[in-house]
């Protein structure tokens, strides 16, 4: 037992070192910014909202997305710390170390100094020129005084660049000490937070097994509504895919996918080739559901099949195609909302939840044009567009494809 505790605390601290060594300080310090920056969008977009209702599932799902993120940014903090502390220990022993040449090289200068003084008057040097036995012994002593002369200049220049390498090295030092104080102070903060947040985690969790099966019911009902929803949405690119096929030329061996003009398998090309970097369907977001199979948040026993993003945006947000296409056809949902699906050869890209759209079915889009108001719930307050990816009648991981935020 003992044995297998050791292994798995060299395991441990093994993992924790590799972290260390994998990531760079500028790295560490850019997600610590990035982490930043979503904990400010999380707050602005999920907690800023006006509600008519609380609602206590929802608003344990935001909190726990909140609590998160703040445990994320204090992984990185801490690790951005480790980093630094090292970097701190590297300095100080590259100051000792040139404080030590710099002494033997200052002790050095002093006593050529010195010894020059004593022999340095102009009869001296003129005499040690003139004793010499012939030219070419006159010539050596004439190379041999220049050569020390400019030993002597360039001993004073080592001095002064060694003395510059200490003054800089500390400059850094001091930088760095002030900059893990910041890190520990921050920490700190977000750690107070969390415990704050806890608090009220704890009494959302409380009101919630009160009325655990009115919650699992209605989440239930909410989750048969979307299955509802991609069940149409697959028929309809189904049925598409299998009238394209109807146009191939005899002798053409059928696809399971969309028979493509040559224009648009250029189309499809070009958007294959931009993934990564796609636009986001919306000018400011923020991911509240993730694509695929996944435990729900909050309550357990319930699976969630999500079958593209959920974007929680700012209110009044506009939906943006992510790149050129055609309109393919927009739903009109159970809720009276509306799903605008685009097609981008044999790539479809769905924008549900809008209130109002500014396209219609056979319209040409190009990339960023506006093509709806995203709906904002009056009673939760939230305002989120669900989007989705489709090649042929596949479902893709829209992340994979926009762009990292």
């Amino acid at each position: 037992m003992k044995n297998i505790r050791f292994f798995i605390s060299v395991f441990l601290f093994l993992c924790i070192a590799l972290s260390i060594n994998a990531q760079t300080r500028k790295q560490l310090e850019s997600q610590r910014k990035k982490l930043k920056t979503e904990i400010k969008k999380v707050n602005k977009l999920l907690f800023e909202t006006i509600k008519k209702e609380k609602n206590a599932l929802n608003d344990l799902q935001d909190l726990n997305q909140k609590i998160n993120v703040r445990n994320r940014l204090i992984r990185t903090i801490n690790l951005e710390a480790k980093v630094l502390s090292n970097e701190i220990k590297t300095t100080e022993k590259e100051i000792q170390k040139l404080t030590k040449n710099l002494e033997v090289l200052k002790a050095d200068y002093a006593d050529m100094i010195f010894k020059s003084y004593k022999s340095k008057s102009q009869q001296s040097k003129t005499m040690f020129l003139l004793s010499s036995q012939n030219f070419h012994q006159a010539y050596k002593r004439l190379q041999y005084m220049k050569q020390y002369t400019s030993f002597r200049k360039k001993q004073g220049e080592e001095i002064a660049i060694k003395t510059d390498d200490v003054r800089s090295l500390k400059d850094s030092l001091v930088y760095q000490k002030q900059l893990k104080v910041t890190l520990i102070l921050s920490e700190k903060e977000q750690k107070n937070s969390i415990v704050e947040d806890k608090k009220q985690q704890e009494v959302l969790i409380s009101t919630i097994k009160k009325k655990e099966k009115k919650f699992k019911r209605e989440l239930q009902n909410k989750l048969k509504e979307e299955k509802k929803v991609a069940a149409k949405i697959d028929k309809l690119i189904r049925d598409a895919i299998a009238l394209s096929n109807k146009k191939r030329k005899a002798g053409v061996k059928k696809s399971k996918g969309f028979n493509l003009t040559p224009e648009a398998k250029a189309l499809a090309g070009k958007f294959e080739q931009n993934k990564g970097r796609l636009p986001w369907p919306v000018e400011e977001g923020l991911i509240t559901r993730k694509f695929g199979i996944q435990a729900h948040p909050t309550i357990g026993g319930i699976t969630i099949n999500s079958t593209g993003l959920h974007i929680a945006t700012k209110k009044a947000a506009k939906a943006e195609s992510i790149f050129n296409g055609k309109v393919f056809e927009i739903l009109l949902t159970a809720d009276g909302h509306k799903n605008v699906l685009i097609q981008h050869g044999n790539y479809i890209t769905a924008y549900n939840n809008l209130e109002k759209t500014y396209v219609k079915k056979g319209d040409k889009v190009i990339t960023g044009q506006t093509i709806g108001d995203v709906f904002t719930n009056k009673v939760t307050g939230k305002t989120k567009l669900i989007f989705v990816l489709y090649k042929n009648t596949k479902r893709l991981n829209p992340s994979d494809w926009i762009l990292k935020r």
